[in-house]
């Protein structure tokens, strides 16, 4: 199955603690079938203190993972729209349901 989401792409979570948020897309874990959204579903973590590495301990706040079936691709105008695939000049493209806008 070929993916709908690709970096840097506009896309909104529609399940979990941040639902309704709208964030873009950071990095993507294919095989697991993961992305990391800038800025959202932030989890805190304590760090232990490691001198011979100059890491400092504490508490610390760092994105972790989403599952891809938790997020949907945003339109400009406020609507959530599903991806689909059209071939144009022996090129894939992949086009929003909602609006046929076609992105790059």
């Amino acid at each position: 199955m070929a993916n709908k989401f690709k970096v840097n792409d506009k896309v909104i979570i529609i399940t979990g603690k941040d639902k309704g948020k709208i964030g873009i897309i950071k990095r993507i874990l294919n095989k697991k079938r993961k992305v990391i959204l800038d800025g959202l579903n932030i989890v805190y973590k304590h760090q232990k203190s490691i001198p011979s590495r100059n890491i400092v301990g504490g508490i610390i706040k760092k994105e972790s993972y989403l599952d891809i079936s938790n997020i949907s691709h945003f339109c400009d105008n406020n609507k959530i729209s599903k991806i689909g695939f059209v071939i144009e000049n022996n090129k894939k493209l992949r086009y929003l349901k909602f609006n046929k806008y076609k992105i790059l």
